[in-house]
C-alpha cells in the first residue's frame, strides 16, 4: 500500500473524527509515500481535461508515477473513466476477488 500527500490532504478534510483517525491508522501501514511533485500535477491536469475531478486525477497520477499495481476505487464514475489509466483499476470487491481467487 502506499500512502501520499494528496491522501493525507483529503482525509485531513474529512469532519467525522471515527473515519479520519481510522484512516489515518490505515495510511500509517503503507510500506511507501509518494509526495506531490510537478510531474503528478501535469498528469493530473492531463485527467481533469477528461472530466476527471481534480482530488480524484491527483491520486490516479499518484499510483500511476509509483508503479502501482492496483489503483482501487469505490467510485464508479471514476472506474468507468479507468481506460484512461496507466494503473489497473478496480472496486474493493473486485480486488479481494482478484488476489483470492474467491467470489464474494
Amino acid at each position: 500500500m502506499i500512502n501520499s500527500s494528496i491522501l493525507e490532504f483529503e482525509n485531513s478534510r474529512n469532519p467525522f473524527d471515527l473515519r479520519r483517525d481510522w484512516m489515518e491508522r490505515c495510511l500509517s501501514l503503507a510500506t511507501e509515500y509518494q509526495t506531490a511533485t510537478e510531474l503528478i500535477r501535469e498528469r493530473a491536469e492531463q485527467l481533469e481535461i477528461l472530466g476527471i475531478p481534480a482530488i480524484d486525477s491527483l491520486h490516479v497520477a499518484c499510483a500511476e508515477i509509483t508503479n502501482s499495481d492496483y489503483f482501487i476505487a469505490c467510485d464508479d464514475r471514476l472506474l468507468k473513466k479507468s481506460a484512461h489509466f496507466k494503473v489497473k483499476s478496480i472496486s474493493p470487491v473486485d480486488f479481494i476477488q482478484e488476489v483470492t481467487g474467491e467470489s464474494l
